[in-house]
């Protein structure tokens, strides 16, 4: 399930990119099988070691060459271990709104972007996540370690970004199907695997994801505009030289 639109973010073979926060690393295989060199960065050492062991099953079964450049690496998005200027393309997906000092964090995020290097930065969109945080304090967790910390309201996002020094290349929205999911989650309790209708909702999703049935496909871009689940930023650093 990717959130990202990979044309927008003019992905091309041989590039370097950054996948900041990269959890359970979706976003950085598909780099690969797009033949970029990937650096996979995530604070968790478990998520870490799922990356690494997809990467090599996925060389195992010949998904991608073997010689796929895919590096898992542990880092602190406030103090990235790259040197200025490094990547030609980064994503920040579902990280910013665990970040205490989000603004550092892009700052960060413009330092080792290349001039003329494209940025695509997600977090959950304003109106379906202030639906789960009405309906349960649970789901954002406030007292636990990684929990959510705010809400962005586009137009503030927009501005952090462009205070950075990143220029706005567009916006995208995504996941509509999974507002709604949530939203149930969130009445019945999200850690309520068992409850029928979170179980039905969950295989629907996951019908969705593997096959991508023309049904669901329309219905969720018709609802994107209205409770899309997440909200793409696409920026650029200018090159001035």
């Amino acid at each position: 399930m990717l959130t990202v639109d990979y044309n927008r973010l003019e992905a091309a073979t041989n590039d370097l990119v950054l996948d900041m926060g990269c959890g359970a690393g979706r976003h950085a295989f598909e780099f690969v099988r797009r033949g970029c060199r990937i650096v996979a960065l995530d604070y968790s050492f478990t998520e870490l070691i799922d990356v690494r062991n997809t990467f090599a099953a996925m060389i195992h079964s010949e998904e991608i060459p073997a010689d796929s450049s895919g590096q898992p690496l542990r880092g602190d998005a406030l103090n990235l271990p790259f040197p200025d200027d490094t990547f030609h393309r980064i994503i920040c997906s579902e990280v910013l709104e665990h970040i205490s000092n989000d603004q550092q964090a892009i700052a960060e995020l413009f330092r080792v972007l290349r001039p003329g290097g494209t940025i695509a930065v997600t977090v959950p969109a304003w109106f379906p996540e202030t639906i789960c945080w009405k309906l349960s304090s649970e789901y954002y967790a406030p007292k636990a370690v990684g929990g959510h910390v705010r809400i962005y309201r586009r137009s503030k996002l927009e501005s952090k970004l462009r205070n950075a020094g990143f220029r706005n290349d567009g916006i995208g929205k995504a996941h509509a199907l999974h507002s709604p999911y949530w939203w149930l989650k969130c009445a019945v309790g999200p850690q309520n695997d068992r409850n029928f209708l979170v179980r039905i909702f969950h295989k629907l999703l996951v019908w969705d994801i593997v096959k991508r049935p023309r049904i669901t496909r329309t219905t969720e871009k018709l609802l994107n505009p209205l409770i899309a689940k997440s909200i793409v930023l696409y920026g650029s650093k200018p090159d001035y030289r």
